[in-house]
């Protein structure tokens, strides 16, 4: 099936209006299909007026879409929406709710509602008002429900570091990674909370698999080197307790020190081919103090 041109569809009406032919078939199945996708428009351009604070035009938008479809749970919830950009929080938490409860045999399960939408706006609300907690109890009831939305999890896992929560943050961050095994971002983040939870081996190896997937990626090479120091100085320590912790062959201190010292590598050498992309005095004299302090770590 060849795909539908807008230009193209336009276009024919057009010519047909000029050559007074009727063509009411050709008509009707390209009208149906245009005037669905003014529709979308609508929408789409109501939700960017409203994050550049437009209201003029976000009302325009809306009042259009409610004449055309009056009653619709999706206009609903652009109507919440443009009450949260106003401020009235509780307001639009109650169309949410409306619309979550309008289907007597979805009520038991929260969220399997006529739109999925609804779901994340009552979230979105909690957020807005400051209540973490009951965010992270809702958000949870909706993963329950949609446990393959990537975003949902990356939202969840954000809140629950908020509340210094590592080990739930964690775990969001594992479903991610088993959703979206490629996304460097993901292992990053899921690396990052490995570290600050002191779980520096596994930061590690989080730190490598970025790099694998994402070559001379800035924030992982410095992870990587960060994990090397912090676990070559525990092998250097007189406690047996701390040498346990690095005394696998995976990290034996041959290992860990060729790693510290590649990845220092490949920081200079992505340094080096900023500094000679750029004139920036300022700019340049910064990266002298960072290639210093690498140099003498």
């Amino acid at each position: 099936m060849s795909k539908f041109s807008f230009s193209s569809a336009v276009a024919t009406l057009q010519e047909l209006r000029k050559t007074g032919e009727r063509k009411s078939d050709l008509v009707v199945s390209l009208g149906e299909i245009i005037i669905e996708s003014v529709w979308s428009v609508y929408e789409q351009i109501f939700i960017a007026a409203l994050d550049l604070k437009n209201d003029k035009l976000a009302k325009i938008c809306l009042d259009n879409l409610e004449k055309r479809f009056a009653n619709s749970p999706r206009v609903k919830i652009l109507e919440g929406m443009k009450l949260e950009a106003e401020g009235k929080l509780d307001d639009a938490s109650t169309i949410y709710k409306n619309i979550l409860e309008a289907d007597e045999s979805n009520v038991a399960q929260g969220f399997l509602a006529l739109d999925r939408a609804a779901g994340k706006r009552v979230i979105a609300t909690f957020k807005a008002k400051g209540q973490i907690s009951e965010a992270i109890e809702a958000l949870s009831k909706y993963l329950d429900v949609y446990c393959n939305d990537t975003e949902a999890w990356l939202e969840l896992s954000a809140l629950y570091l908020e509340q210094h929560l590592y080990q739930q943050a964690r775990f969001c961050l594992e479903e991610v990674i088993l959703l979206q095994p490629q996304n460097h971002l993901s292992h990053l983040k899921y690396a990052e909370i490995l570290y600050t939870s002191d779980n520096i081996p596994l930061a590690l190896r989080e730190y490598c698999r970025v790099v694998e997937l994402c070559d001379d990626y800035l924030r992982a090479l410095y992870g990587i080197k960060l994990c090397t120091e912090h676990l070559l100085s525990l092998e250097n320590t007189s406690s047996s307790s701390s040498k346990s912790q690095v005394s696998t062959s995976l990290y034996d201190a041959k290992i860990l020190s060729e790693l510290k010292l590649l990845a220092t590598e490949r920081i200079l050498n992505t340094y080096s081919r900023k500094s000679r992309d750029t004139a920036t005095d300022k700019s340049n004299e910064f990266k002298k103090y960072i290639v210093e302090w690498l140099q003498a770590a």
